[in-house]
């Protein structure tokens, strides 16, 4: 018999930001615990959980750098992000422009010890630190991967001031290193408009999010 859950939620500094963490229960075999609860995070988000698009993993080498990364908004994606093995810093940036927090940045430290999942809403950007070997994030997608539509912001703007651990940002891709600073993306009107980015958000509670 499954025990009864105790999933505890908490705001970031990005509206509309969410790190939910999860009771765990302990017994010889093992543990068991349930990250996602569709009650919790409806009352906490104001919507339920978004139909699933995609579900990836990756892993990632100590040191490792993802990100600034978002999507072009429309068509916007949402994420649930979380740490099964290894350990990361996790960084949430808001990229919409006219949010009341644009340009502001939280961080929190997803591992398998916490066991705590990230909710990213739409048009917010996703950046994270692999702080151990063999690190593994998975990600539940509002919207299927398209190339043409993930654009990336560079982890190094000074005027972000992002908190990379020292030494963090010696191994990231091409794209990456190369990307433009907010303001660069700002001026070239990459970035996402907050009231889009509310309106492709508000769909969340008109569709049925399937089984989830």
């Amino acid at each position: 018999m499954f025990p009864r859950s105790t999933l505890q939620a908490r705001e970031l500094a990005v509206e509309g930001a969410f790190v939910f963490a999860s009771a765990v229960y302990p017994d010889e075999r093992g543990f068991f615990l349930s990250p996602f609860l569709k009650s919790v995070f409806a009352e906490t988000v104001g919507h339920p959980l978004f139909p699933v698009g995609q579900i990836s993993y990756s892993v990632s080498r100590r040191g490792v750098v993802r990100g600034v990364h978002f999507t072009a908004t429309p068509p916007g994606t949402a994420k649930l992000v979380c740490c099964p093995r290894g350990r990361v810093l996790d960084v949430v940036v808001d990229v919409r422009v006219g949010s009341p927090t644009f340009g502001r940045w939280d961080s929190v430290t997803l591992d398998a010890a916490n066991r705590a999942s990230l909710y990213l809403p739409v048009g917010v950007g996703h950046l994270f630190v692999a702080l151990e070997d063999d690190s593994m994030m998975s990600y539940t997608l509002s919207q299927e991967y398209v190339p043409e539509n993930e654009l990336a912001l560079s982890p190094f703007d000074p005027a972000l001031r992002l908190p990379l651990p020292d030494g963090a940002g010696g191994i990231l891709s091409d794209r990456d290193r190369a990307a433009p600073s907010l303001e660069q993306a700002r001026s070239a009107g990459m970035l996402p408009d907050y009231r889009r980015c509310r309106e492709l958000t508000a769909h969340f509670r008109q569709e049925p999010a399937s089984s989830w």
